[in-house]
């Protein structure tokens, strides 16, 4: 399979575009990407830190969720070994021109990469292991998309995926919000979005029963805590948090008033950027994840839905 061929495995016709995926391609996408150096690097800080544990087989077949510019997809790509396969998934297809250009650039040929709504548009079970790095968080229906990762694996395939802890024990994202709010208002509830958001999963016993229901057992979490880089510069790390993340969202959707008020916005987010950690790499703040892994039942039964 060349880099550019579409996987079998999904030739059935892509649906409807959501409006949570018209958003991502349409607002959010350019702005990952004039931030990649700031985002890669942060959240590979949380994956790097499981990969050695997890419990990846040579010849495997991998599914990577939500696989942005392909750098996990090339991760678990070379721990599948040359007879294995890692497909990465993304609703975003400028992302994925970027991760196909790294693979070219790699040399590494166990891979695929499509553009897919994991919701949506999956292969029934295809794969071994589905992997996602916050990504499941922005699902609109949370169980229904669980279940579609579920309904991917083989029997007794087995599901790692990392989402942000609550929003407190991650100030390089809540920190900045706090900010905003003091000057700006909390964006209207039918405001155009990401979708339900990077906390939406930081709770776990909720998170467990959402997979319950999706039909996942042997559920559990595991802390992840890391320093990530939020900028190269404060100037860096204050247009950082005005383009993405709550902050974003905030300054976005405040329109003319954010901008009236941007002056003071920037300046009080200078002061906070003053008193985080630096050092000639940048600035850097605290982010904390959960790592979950459960697996798919070994028999379709009463304990699958």
């Amino acid at each position: 399979m060349t880099k550019y061929e579409r996987n079998p495995a999904f030739s059935a016709p892509l649906g409807p575009v959501s409006p949570i995926v018209s958003f991502w391609n349409d607002v959010l996408a350019p702005k990952f990407i004039a931030y990649r150096h700031i985002l890669e690097g942060g959240l590979s800080r949380h994956s790097e830190q499981i990969f050695p544990q997890l419990d990846i087989r040579k010849g495997e077949r991998i599914l990577d969720v939500g696989c942005g510019f392909g750098d996990s997809t090339l991760n678990l790509a070379t721990r599948v070994g040359s007879e294995g396969h890692v497909t990465g998934i993304d609703c975003c297809p400028d992302f994925l021109h970027l991760a196909r250009s790294e693979q070219y650039h790699s040399g590494v040929r166990n891979v695929d990469f499509q553009v897919a709504d994991a919701e949506a548009d999956l292969p029934k079970e295809a794969f071994d292991m589905v992997f996602a790095r916050f990504g499941t968080m922005f699902f609109t229906n949370p169980v229904n998309g669980l279940r579609n990762l579920k309904n991917a694996l083989r029997p007794g395939g087995r599901l790692t995926h990392i989402v942000w802890r609550e929003r407190e024990e991650n100030p390089w994202l809540a920190a900045a919000r706090s900010i905003l709010l003091d000057h700006l208002p909390q964006p209207d509830a039918d405001a155009p979005s990401c979708g339900p958001g990077p906390f939406s999963m930081a709770e776990p016993k909720l998170v467990h029963t959402q997979m319950t229901a999706a039909g996942f057992v042997d559920i559990s979490f595991e802390k992840i805590d890391a320093q990530v880089l939020v900028g190269r510069t404060i100037d860096e790390a204050i247009a950082f948090q005005l383009a993405v993340g709550p902050a974003g969202e905030i300054f976005r959707t405040a329109g003319d008033e954010a901008e009236r008020k941007r002056e003071v916005i920037e300046a009080d987010l200078r002061d906070m950027f003053l008193s985080a950690d630096c050092d000639k790499d940048g600035i850097w703040m605290k982010s904390a994840s959960w790592m979950i892994n459960a697996t798919s039942p070994q028999q379709l039964g009463k304990d699958a839905p």
